[in-house]
């Protein structure tokens, strides 16, 4: 027999784009279109109906960029189309094939009820279902002219610079003019038609089998029994009469589509899905729209097929469209009752858990969790994280403290060196906790079911064998509207069909249950879930990134001090303030706002918010801490408030206490050949006439922190272009090239400081170092007025000790990775995370770096020829990359980071704490003891606040932190009626230690790592 195997396949692709899909909607008449134009920002719905209106055509320009167009639409059905299903095709003119990224649009009846969205892929509006021909219609069509930023379909570079994500003309505040500029769309095709039933599931049917067709091995008979039953369909069909020979077609069809899939074959359980990021190539403001299309067209969806599931996992999200788009949420408690529609994920949004702190991860499932719970009365068990830049090594910890079972990932597909060996496995935490995770084998989180999706999950899956199940998340992301009906189309032809994995529609609870009684003794993975891409999110934004750091300490303090004041003085408790704060922060924690690959606009709109957070909080501070400070000295003394965790300079931690001066700064003193010193008695630090350390001694030690013929504080500059994914990406090849930054204009001494001034290029950078009497710390205050484009700035510390590991603090601990690169799992770790602290040792003796706002972090270690071993670790503190934000970290910064020398773990975790809570000092002259303390060093308090339901009671959060056993005794500021042990939402936990309340405090055993969470209640 003669193969046509090409023939037949390239015939099908042709008839079905370029006469099959057409006949759908082949019989069709213009609708009457009108318009009016918003200049601006959107307006509330009521008023975009309104009006006024005048014609318009297909053709027609629209749409300058950020601006909304509403566009209405009226017509009259033909007598001649009765008793036939009757839509609108609406096509904004949209300017991409892909959903979620150009011209979006949701539907409105006259009164302002939300019919649903149209999206490059889902132009259709239901008119009629059975039509009596003479039914007059009127919708109304919000339609966003949302810029194209990324180009995804375009088969050039989708990286290019472009100013349009700019802030739009009428927000900005440089003078740059008010008006909108030129419209971006073409109004297309605006029709009424008939729906022609038998034609579309015609061409579901031969999509569904071709896209199986193709996934079949080419010399197997089930291919070529589709094949042949798909030439004979084609040759039923008469291309000039698609819909009165369609039936025929599909008559052919039959046997190959009722051909059962056999016992073993893999099951897929499909979860309808929108990945919403809450702000990425558009503003926040947007995002409320993208959520109330998606959203109402999916509980559209929902009407027509009962049994389609929806998940949608950031609570923020709904919160937005409770208070703004009303109508919108009505139809989500609506289908939430049914079970159709399932609040999941237990996050207020999906954060970057890489950046985010401990206690604003906590936050992140307390508010999460609480807004399900009080919303839909949903305990939500799972944690859906699909799309973000790597997962610390805490969160199995946390998720089981927030009564999570199971855990939903897919962003590890994107590892450019090494392929995740496991799909469902238990991921195992820092300290011991394990949780049931899958990572769909699809690769991706924007499914569609097509043949290409199920036969990649099945031939993907790296558990077969052992197991059998996966999840495959589908639907049209990011105001792409969700899933599709041609993809219920496609999981129900697929629900059993010979050669396919079996599909089923279900929920995540669904999916996990039935995995793990298959599955318990998955294979386990430890520590941290490292993206091997997207390493530069370490570092892009740095206003956004201090917002964040320094907006999370400020939570810490102005929780910390307010409950102080409420029990000490009875200074109302500011509930509702800090809930509404909480959130703020929450929400900028989003994985593509605090790590920096945004538009400008979102990043410009972030650093004002933190600037009104840091307003707001400072105030709460402020009052809580002159409530603690009682009556002035009239000497004028000051009680200094110490919010770390740590005591230090007298003041005890999370405590306050009068004291006259500040503590003492290292005089600077001449050195030997113009060298500038500074020497506190237990560390000397000699600055050269290039304003580079050259020495940093620990005199108690008797060594030398720095390796021979070094110099500390280098900063360098790399040419920083990666090959895609400008501020996401730093590739490896950046360290081929560095520039080593040794001129400098000024080196002087001002008293305390060695101030140190440089220019590069167009760029300004002064640095002033200082060491406090009775410190191993010497601090570096950097002011950077940045003017470089890709280039990527670090400072290096090349110290002279023999590291096998770096240790970095992450959320609630702390994780170490080789400085090795012997393994390629090891190599591609070139660029890592850490919090407050790093640090390097060998036995006996070790340093640490701190800051206050730097994450990205290198290691290094090199053997000289004298022998020793040189480790150099490096802080990656600007970058400059040109997409989507031309002007990132352009303009001036100021920073700081120290060296703490002969330092341990310990002391990296206290001076990490302590660079970042500096003391306050308020007047008066009151001792303020702590309200809670706790007995051992290993143990951090994270927080210390009022329970949240408003009893009274104090909820203290600490921590070991130095991965060993700790036995401390928590002791309590006040008298103590209770101690109880919670999850995070502060409930008694099943699963927590049982406590009690002894004449010393709260006994507490933890084990390495352990995070506990007490409740404890006063004594009236």
């Amino acid at each position: 027999m003669h193969d046509d195997r090409t023939l037949t396949e390239r015939r099908l692709a042709r008839v079905l784009d370029q006469r099959l899909r057409p006949a759908v909607h082949a019989l069709s008449l213009p609708l009457d279109v009108s318009v009016h134009h918003v200049e601006g920002e959107p307006v509330p719905v009521a008023k975009g109906i309104a009006g006024p209106y005048r014609p318009v055509a297909a053709g027609a320009p629209w749409g300058p960029a950020w601006t909304t167009s509403w566009f209405r639409i009226r017509g009259t059905v033909p007598a001649a189309w009765a008793g036939r299903r009757v839509e609108a095709v609406l096509d904004l003119g949209f300017g991409t094939t892909q959903p979620g990224f150009s011209a979006e649009g949701l539907v409105h009846r006259p009164d302002g009820t939300p019919v649903k969205a149209l999206n490059p892929r889902n132009t259709w509006l239901p008119i009629a279902e059975r039509a009596e021909g003479g039914e007059e219609f009127e919708f109304h069509i919000e339609a966003a002219a949302n810029p194209l930023i990324f180009d995804f379909d375009s088969s050039g570079d989708p990286f290019v610079p472009t100013r349009a994500g700019d802030m739009a003309p009428w927000l900005r505040a440089d003078g740059q003019g008010t008006r909108a500029g030129e419209p971006l769309y073409r109004l297309a095709r605006m029709e009424l038609a008939v729906f022609d039933e038998t034609v579309w599931e015609l061409v579901q049917d031969l999509d569904v089998l071709s896209g199986l067709m193709h996934q079949l091995p080419e010399d197997s008979t089930r291919r070529s029994q589709i094949r042949y039953a798909i030439s004979a369909a084609l040759d039923a069909i008469d291309l000039q009469d698609v819909g009165g020979t369609a039936g025929r077609a599909r008559t052919l069809l039959v046997p190959v589509l009722s051909a059962p899939a056999h016992a073993g074959a893999h099951r897929v359980s499909a979860v309808g899905h929108a990945h919403i990021d809450t702000a990425w190539l558009w503003p926040v403001r947007e995002t409320v729209r993208k959520a109330a299309r998606t959203v109402s067209n999916v509980t559209a969806l929902m009407d027509d097929h009962p049994d389609f599931r929806f998940v949608m996992s950031q609570a923020q999200q709904l919160a937005w469209l409770k208070e703004q788009r009303p109508e919108v949420y009505a139809r989500v408690l609506q289908k939430v009752a049914t079970g159709q529609f399932i609040p999941t994920g237990s996050l207020w949004v999906e954060p970057d858990t890489n950046l985010s702190g401990g206690e604003s991860l906590v936050r992140q499932f307390v508010h999460g969790k609480r807004f399900y719970l009080e919303e839909f009365g949903v305990e939500t068990r799972d944690m859906w994280l699909p799309d973000t830049f790597g997962y610390n090594a805490a969160l199995p910890q946390l998720m089981k403290l927030a009564g999570i079972d199971w855990f939903l990932t897919q962003k590890i597909s994107w590892n450019t060196t090494n392929a995740f060996p496991h799909h469902t496995f238990w991921w195992e935490g820092i300290d011991g906790s394990r949780v049931f995770s899958h990572f769909p084998p699809v690769d991706s989180y924007n499914g569609d079911l097509s043949g290409a999706d199920i036969g990649h999950t099945e031939r993907n899956f790296r558990d077969k064998g052992a197991a059998n199940r996966s999840l495959v998340p589908f639907g049209y992301g990011d105001g792409g509207g969700g899933p599709t009906r041609e993809m219920l189309a496609r999981a129900d032809r697929l629900a059993d069909l010979e050669g396919s994995a079996k599909v089923e529609v279900e929920g995540p609870a669904e999916f996990f249950a039935k995995a793990l009684e298959e599955y318990p003794d998955a294979p386990v993975w430890v520590g941290e879930l490292y993206l091997e891409l997207h390493r530069g999110t370490l570092t892009s934004q740095l206003a956004t990134k201090q917002g964040n750091r320094r907006s999370e300490h400020l939570l810490r303090e102005a929780e910390l001090w307010s409950a102080t004041a409420a029990l000490r003085t009875g200074e109302p408790y500011p509930y509702a303030a800090l809930d509404r704060i909480w959130k703020t922060v929450l929400l900028h924690q989003f994985h593509d706002i605090l790590p920096g690959s945004s538009i400008a606009w979102v990043h410009r709109e972030t650093e004002e918010a933190y600037r009104e957070v840091a307003r707001e909080l400072e105030a709460v501070i402020g009052n809580a801490q002159r409530a603690l400070a009682g009556p002035a000295d009239p000497g004028g003394g000051s009680v200094v408030f110490n919010a770390a965790p740590h005591d230090r300079d007298g003041v005890p931690a999370l405590g306050g206490v009068p004291r006259a001066a500040a503590p003492a700064m290292t005089p600077v003193r001449a050195g030997q050949d113009g060298t500038l010193v500074l020497d506190n008695g237990l560390v000397r630090i000699t600055v050269d006439t290039r304003g580079l350390i050259t020495s940093a001694y620990d005199l108690e030690a008797g060594r030398e922190a720095l390796a021979p013929g070094s110099a500390g504080n280098l900063l360098q500059l790399h040419q920083d272009f990666p090959n895609q994914w400008d501020a996401w990406d730093v590739d490896s090849f950046y360290r081929n090239t560095v520039q080593d930054l040794t001129e400098a204009d000024a080196v002087t001494s001002h008293g305390h400081a060695v101030e140190v001034v440089r220019t590069v290029n167009r760029s300004r950078i002064r640095q002033l170092l200082t060491l406090q009497e009775g410190v191993r710390r010497v601090d570096i205050e950097t002011t950077v007025d940045w003017r470089e484009r890709e280039k990527i700035l670090k400072a290096a510390f090349p110290l002279d000790l023999r590291a096998a590991v770096s240790t970095s603090e992450i959320p609630f601990g702390h994780v170490q990775r080789p400085t090795h690169s012997n393994t390629s799992w090891d190599a591609a770790r070139f660029e890592i995370c850490a919090h407050r602290f790093l640090h390097v040792e060998e036995r006996g003796w070790g340093a640490a770096l701190v800051n206050d706002s730097t994450y990205g972090h290198d290691v290094t270690h090199d053997v000289r020829p004298d022998g020793g071993t040189t480790t150099t670790a490096r802080l990656s503190l600007l970058r400059a990359p040109l997409f989507p934000d031309p002007e990132t970290d352009q303009g001036e910064h100021r920073l700081r980071y120290g060296l703490v020398i002969g330092a341990d773990v310990a002391d990296a975790v206290r001076e990490g704490y302590r660079f970042n809570l500096s003391e306050r000092a308020v007047a008066g002259s009151a001792s303020v003891a702590p309200l809670v303390e706790v007995d051992h060093g290993a143990v951090v308090i994270e927080a210390v606040k009022l329970a949240d339901d408003g009893s009274g009671d104090v909820v203290v959060r600490l921590y070991e932190s130095l991965g060993g056993r700790a036995a401390a005794v928590l002791r309590a500021g006040f008298p103590l009626a209770a101690a109880t042990a919670t999850d995070l939402l502060e409930r008694p936990s099943a699963d927590g230690p049982a406590l009690s309340v002894t004449a010393d405090g709260v006994p507490l055993a933890l084990r390495p790592f352990q995070i506990v969470t007490v409740r404890l209640t006063p004594r009236d």
